[in-house]
């Protein structure tokens, strides 16, 4: 997903224009950001959540060289799916399946 996606949902949507729409979907993502770094958390119902993972100090390897290198402690986003759209997901798949299955049958 990108901000011209959002931004292309948003005129579709609503009789804003693009200038609008992407003012608006600048904002968003901005105020998800700021939620994420003031909480360590964001969620949207029935799409899923983002939280903020700390990452422990530790010793990776160079897969050219195989010399290990260290690597600092910090902080990943993890995004977890509610239900919700790991059900659609698996249902859209499964349409697919079944389509490409009969596209190369037939």
């Amino acid at each position: 997903m990108s901000k011209k996606f959002l931004t292309d949902v948003i005129v579709q949507s609503s009789d804003l224009t693009g200038v609008a729409a992407n003012r608006l979907a600048t904002d968003l993502i901005a105020a998800i950001k700021a939620e994420i770094t003031g909480t360590g958390r964001f969620s949207l119902p029935d799409f899923g959540s983002f939280t903020v993972r700390e990452t422990p100090k530790r010793t990776a390897l160079n897969p050219r060289t195989g010399e290990k290198v260290p690597v600092k402690a910090g902080a990943t986003v993890r995004f977890k799916a509610s239900p919700a759209l790991k059900e659609a997901a698996f249902a859209a798949t499964k349409k697919a399946k079944r389509k490409a299955a009969k596209t190369s049958a037939g």
